[in-house]
């Protein structure tokens, strides 16, 4: 209720009812206040007009009520009152206006029902601010520059969103200071400009700008007009992150991860990372993810590892659509769906990621995916192969020497294969193939010897694999044993599981290099270790006969039936000779 001097107050004239609403709201009796702000309102004072729209949005001494708090403000703003034009403008640029309809005369008014469109009223905010831009407001200067500068196209004029900023900067306003320095950021070329950007950046930064704050991290970090310092970047990102910018939290997470510029803080690193996931940022997610999958002190979390990869690629970031496809792949984490790794193989290809276009040429060669996606595969390939992109001229020809979504066309993948060959190891590997097997065009075992060296030379497993045959069978060339080892040796110490058997059987005897039948035995068991079925069939003779020192019945019979299983016959013929030898000692 109101008191009896409120009461004597308000009958009074309406400037002392505004004069005491003031003084009541000052002392923080916004109820009290309130009803004298109406009161002068009503009798057509704009200030007060202007605290009662204020008061409807902030919800104070009333019910938060949009609709009437924007009401309130347009009598205030028609009637001059600048600051009520400044705050107009603000929510029809954030679409917090409400919806205007028209009464029967004609004049505007805000309905009473109804929501917020929600959507930016780029005219009407641009009418506004520049009415409390021309009125002096440093705020409206400011927000009538945003509006020049980021507002429809049409709407945009750059030089005069400038000269609005600049304005504000000299009314001394940290959003005219955080515009200029966002002007002039855009436009720096050197480092004095850049410097000059940074200084009005560090106004703004003063009162506590969020984003003056982010960016005078990256310039720090980049050492672009200020001194290079991963401490002070580390601090500015510190307290942009506070202040809930997104990508703040994401530096200063990566910050407190890697420790730069800041003691190295994993756990807390994370945490700040995963904010700023939460908050949108992809990159932000895809390091979350590459966390879970890296592991540490713990093992991997595969599965935490694909939800976060997941929410980065669903925001486009190619690199952990890439790795979701890996997990797909191989059902790490997630159930295994080779279908489904292809689908983000493909869209971190259509982005660019130059890796998950051969994993997706790849699994498509394996007889994984629908004709359609092999279609959309090839004609994304034939695309940017058109525009030079070598990786993908590789990945044409293989499409087009295998069939994948096209017709099987040697000729045409010949060209591009030798196209990519000049920048490409994989093409290499392939175009020299292909010319050994005459394949699109006639052979020349000498030609395509020269460029599988080329291929193994640059460390391609592969390759090392093929040449190192071609010199055992001297095909397009002289024959060279102990270089041909060597070439095993280097694929086997990759992983190549049939490089790894050809070492243990050129050691084993019979070629033109020193016999050492315990290496031999050492190299056949890595190899069946990775499941090479033939290594597991020697290995197991090896262990039988004891043909590399001691035997072992036990073991040579485990890796026979491993042989075996596989679909060696020798395996079996072995077997039965293990256990006739064991049945006649036994009789014996």
């Amino acid at each position: 209720m109101m008191s009896l001097i409120d009461r004597i107050v308000s009958a009074g004239s309406p400037m002392a009812a505004l004069r005491r609403a003031i003084q009541l709201d000052e002392a923080g009796e916004a109820r009290r206040a309130f009803a004298l702000f109406t009161r002068s309102a009503r009798a057509g004072l704009p200030e007060a007009q202007f605290r009662v729209g204020r008061a409807y949005l902030k919800g104070t001494g009333v019910p938060v009520s949009r609709r009437d708090g924007a009401a309130w403000l347009e009598r205030a703003a028609q009637a001059g009152w600048v600051e009520a034009q400044t705050l107009l403008a603000t929510l029809y640029l954030y679409g917090l206006a409400g919806r205007k309809q028209r009464t029967t005369t004609g004049g505007p008014l805000f309905a009473r029902t109804g929501s917020a469109n929600d959507e930016p009223d780029f005219p009407e905010a641009l009418r506004w601010a520049r009415m409390g831009a021309d009125g002096g407001s440093p705020e409206a200067q400011a927000l009538l520059g945003y509006i020049l500068t980021s507002g429809p196209e049409e709407m945009r004029n750059l030089d005069e969103a400038d000269s609005w900023y600049q304005k504000s900067a000299d009314a001394n306003c940290a959003q005219g200071h955080l515009g200029l320095g966002l002007s002039r950021l855009r436009n720096a070329k050197d480092h004095e400009s850049h410097a000059q950007a940074a200084t009005a950046l560090r106004r703004a930064a003063d009162s506590g700008l969020p984003t003056a704050l982010y960016l005078l991290g990256v310039m720090h970090e980049r050492g672009a007009g200020v001194d290079a310092s991963l401490e002070e970047a580390a601090k500015f990102y510190r307290q942009a992150a506070e202040k809930n910018v997104r990508s703040g939290q994401a530096r200063w997470g990566l910050a407190l991860l890697e420790g730069r510029g800041v003691a190295k803080n994993p756990v807390e690193g994370e945490s700040w990372l995963r904010r700023a996931a939460n908050a949108g940022d992809r990159e932000a997610a895809a390091l979350v993810g590459d966390i879970y999958a890296r592991g540490g002190d713990l093992p991997p979390n595969y599965a935490e590892a694909a939800i976060w990869y997941n929410r980065a690629a669903e925001a486009g970031h190619a690199a952990a659509a890439r790795a979701l496809g890996l997990l797909f792949l191989t059902g790490a984490g997630v159930h295994r769906d080779p279908e489904e790794a292809g689908r983000w193989f493909r869209k971190a290809a259509e982005s660019g990621d130059r890796q998950a276009q051969a994993d997706l040429a790849n699994l498509l060669l394996s007889g994984n995916g629908t004709n359609e996606d092999r279609m959309r595969t090839r004609e994304l390939f034939e695309q940017a192969a058109g525009s030079g992109d070598l990786v993908a001229a590789f990945n044409l020809g293989v499409c087009l020497a295998e069939g994948v979504g096209v017709e099987r066309d040697d000729r045409r993948a010949m060209l591009w294969l030798r196209r990519a060959a000049d920048g490409v190891v994989n093409a290499q590997y392939w175009y020299g193939r292909m010319l050994m097997e005459g394949r699109g065009m006639a052979a020349d075992p000498v030609e395509g010897r020269s460029w599988i060296a080329r291929a193994a030379e640059a460390g391609m497993a592969d390759a090392q694999v093929a040449y190192a045959e071609l010199l055992l069978n001297g095909a397009g060339g002289p024959k060279d044993h102990p270089a041909a080892l060597e070439l095993f040796r280097k694929a086997g110490e990759q992983g190549h599981a049939g490089a790894m058997f050809a070492v243990g059987a050129m050691l084993g005897g019979g070629h033109e290099v020193p016999e050492d039948r315990a290496e031999a035995q050492n190299w056949y068991r890595r190899a069946a270790e990775k499941g090479h079925a033939h290594a597991q069939l020697m290995l197991g003779r090896f262990l039988m006969r004891g043909l590399a020192g001691e035997r072992n019945d036990t073991e040579a019979r485990s890796w026979l039936e491993k042989a075996k299983l596989q679909g060696l016959d020798e395996a079996a013929t072995d077997l039965d000779r293990l256990s006739a030898e064991r049945a006649g000692t036994a009789a014996a």
